[in-house]
């Protein structure tokens, strides 16, 4: 049965204090208010692959004993902790200083860093935001971080945004034994098949996003010619794709280093399924990459078409203004007001002279419509 473990004692042991569970999970000391919860989603130790239970909750302190007295490793969850909440832990465990302030403070880019006997891997964790219509200031994905700390006998993760949530992958694990009887390194790998999962699965949506883009610009409008659409609409995904290029990119050098070079910390039957996630990673980062470059394309297109449209526009003004320039001339002429004009004091100079100005104003138009200017 899964048991959520007080680890308040961690961050201030000499007081006692009495545990409830919220709503998401964590766990937070009734003897306080109810803003003071703290940032632990679970903690749990784990012998042979499977989670053992204890009577009630085990500090750090006391989880860790267990441990190397008995075997096993202990398996710690966290969400956007405070610093004065993690630095009981980050004691108890012997984190170092600089990775603490990584995991607290969190933006960071994705990375594998190496601490003494603890391996530190930041993983940006990507969701597909749904929306019924893409326009010029739609969320199309929101990113959050999963900071791992891996240790000999203990396995530390703290968790910032409001996706990305470990509890369904903690309850994967624990029905298998096998597996996580590998120990932290097999949490580590699950952490990393996760968020890769997560990136393949919003790849495919931007995809749709982009596929929708395009056909708009270059779907035919009035009189067969591309219709466009909105340069902003465009824009925003590219921003979005951005953002989700910088969550892959980063990531793959740790994930080659996870899956090629041999680590102390990493069980080799463990490291064998890394180069499977290093493999989906790859595929992600060509995607992603194909995302930008066309993403330019289309953005460069629907300029061109904006372009082309104004030019045309400009050709219909200018051939109707030199069609009505005709009149205007012949008007102006005749508003001279001299005195000797052939057709002034002919019996069929008005008809004769409008005569001539229509024909010259629809020989105009024909001509400038069979050049495509009309």
């Amino acid at each position: 049965m899964s048991m959520i473990h007080n680890l308040r004692a961690a961050v201030r042991p000499s007081r006692p204090s009495r545990l409830s569970l919220r709503k998401d999970g964590g766990v937070y000391d009734a003897t306080r208010p109810a803003e003071a919860a703290t940032a632990v989603v679970d903690c749990a130790v784990y012998r042979d692959g499977a989670r053992v239970s204890f009577e009630r909750n085990l500090t750090p302190h006391e989880a860790i004993r267990q441990v190397r007295r008995d075997g096993g490793f202990v398996w710690i969850g966290l969400h956007e902790p405070s610093e004065a909440e993690f630095s009981g832990i980050a004691a108890e465990f012997g984190l170092h200083p600089l990775a603490v302030e990584d995991a607290v403070h969190a933006h960071q880019r994705p990375k594998l860093e190496r601490y003494d006997d603890t391996l530190f891997t930041v993983f940006k964790t990507i969701h597909y935001v749904e929306h019924d219509e893409l326009t010029a200031t739609s969320e199309v994905v929101e990113s959050g971080e999963v900071m791992c700390f891996t240790g000999r006998d203990f396995f530390i993760t703290v968790r910032h945004g409001g996706q990305g949530s470990l509890r369904a992958l903690r309850h994967r694990l624990q029905d298998d034994p096998e597996l996580l009887g590998k120990g932290p390194s097999a949490v580590l790998h699950a952490i990393a098949d996760h968020v890769v999962d997560g990136y393949v699965a919003v790849a495919d949506a931007v995809q749709d996003d982009i596929d929708e883009v395009e056909t708009e610009v270059f779907s035919p409008g009035r009189k067969g010619t591309p219709r466009g659409t909105d340069a902003g609409r465009i824009y925003q995904l590219k921003r979005e794709v951005m953002e989700f290029k910088r969550a892959v990119l980063p990531l793959v050098r740790p994930m080659q280093l996870l899956s090629e070079r041999p680590m102390r910390l990493i069980d080799p039957d463990i490291q064998k399924y890394f180069r499977d996630v290093a493999d989906h990673l790859a595929r992600v980062q060509e995607q992603v990459v194909g995302f930008d470059e066309l993403l330019n394309s289309i953005l460069q297109a629907n300029l061109a078409q904006a372009s082309v449209a104004q030019n045309e526009d400009m050709r219909k003004i200018t051939s109707w203004a030199a069609i009505i320039a005709v009149p205007t001339m012949v008007c102006g002429v005749y508003g001279m007001n001299f005195d000797y004009m052939p057709e002034t004091h002919w019996k069929y100079g008005y008809p004769v002279v409008l005569g001539v100005t229509v024909a010259l104003c629809l020989g105009i138009h024909r001509t400038l419509k069979r050049n495509g200017w009309l």
